[in-house]
Formats: C-alpha cells, structure tokens, sequence
C-alpha cells in the first residue's frame, strides 16, 4: 500500500526496518538498521515538510559506512512485510526515482527512471535494466493526482 508522509506512519516504516523511529525535532525522524551477521548497518533520516525555495518538500537520507544517498521531494513509500523493505519514491514528470531501504541494513537507489520500464515488459529489458523496472513498478499503483 503506498502512503504519504506522516508522524504516524513513521512507526510503519520502523516496524518494517525492525527499529524504533527517533524523532530528532518536530519533523526529522531517524530509523537506525543494524544487520548483526552481516556487520552492516545504515541510519535513515526522514525529513517531513522541509522548506525549500518557498515550497515544501519531504526528503530521505540514509547514512551508512561509505555511502550517503537522499531522494529530494520524496511523495510516498511502500512499506513491505513480506519483502522486508521499504520503497521511498518520488516523481518528477515521467521519470520516477526510488530509494530501497531493507531491514537486513541494505540500500539501492533508482535514479530518474522512465516511466516506460516500469510499465512494460520487464522480461523484454536487458538485465542492466530489468531489476529498476521490477523494483519501481510498485509505482504504478499511485493515483496520477498524487502528489504530497
């Protein structure tokens, strides 16, 4: 189910990553992922309502050992259960971005994706391609008027 950014639905995305949210303010929330077996871990941080240029905007950080990516005007996320992840996305005409967080501390980011591999054919994509296709796809599902 896609949702849009709220304090309450924070704790969604904790439970999901496996980790108590900590707020850090009125609207900056931090989930910190640890993978014990795997020495991993990373810290996501969660702006809600972030000022920029006179509009306001959502956008997710995600600090781990050489790796600091954030997906500016973040519009919804898809917290998954059974995937044990959490999709992050955003959109920006026909082109969709989209940061994959997973409880065992892992991270991907999808970066200014066209619409068109995440709604056709992904066994017609080349391998390269196949996987963003895959993993954005859960974007479809969003309302055309969405927006945050």
């Amino acid at each position: 189910m896609i949702h849009q950014f709220t304090k309450e639905n924070i704790t969604t995305i904790g439970k999901v990553l496996g980790s108590t949210p900590k707020p850090l303010g009125d609207d900056v929330f931090r989930i910190e992922v640890k993978n014990e077996e795997e020495n991993r871990k990373l810290a996501l941080e969660i702006h809600l309502g972030l000022e920029a240029n006179g509009e306001q905007m959502n956008m997710v950080s995600v600090y781990s050992y050489n790796t600091f990516l954030q997906l500016h005007n973040c519009t919804a996320f898809v917290a998954s259960d059974m995937l044990q992840q959490v999709t992050f996305f955003g959109k920006s005409g026909t082109k969709t971005s989209g940061l994959i967080v997973e409880k065992a501390a892992g991270c991907s980011l999808y970066a200014n994706v066209d619409e068109a591999l995440t709604s056709g054919d992904f066994t017609a994509l080349p391998e390269d391609l196949m996987m963003c296709g895959i993993a954005l796809s859960l974007t479809e599902s969003m309302d055309d008027d969405f927006s945050f």
